[in-house]
């Protein structure tokens, strides 16, 4: 899958779960109960993963990635 299509799936992912919490914020308060639960341990974690993978994701497959270079060399072992 391409880097421009992954991005657009995690953006839209959160993008439509941001819906839900709008409806926890502005809902009346006997609605919340009903679906607080959801969006408190399912939508919040989701937006907050999908965020950080949209700001910091280059770095985590920067890690993963399997043609990774070897290890520089610091100064000290130049030396020796």
């Amino acid at each position: 899958m391409k880097d421009a299509t992954t991005r657009l799936i995690v953006r839209w992912i959160h993008i439509v779960l941001s819906i839900p919490i709008l409806g926890y914020i502005y809902s009346p308060f006997e609605e919340i109960p009903k679906y607080a639960g959801r969006v408190r341990f399912v939508v919040v974690p989701v937006m907050v993963l999908s965020g950080l993978w949209m700001w910091k994701g280059h770095v985590v497959r920067r890690l993963f990635r399997r043609d990774r270079p070897t290890r520089m060399k610091t100064g000290q072992e130049l030396e020796a």
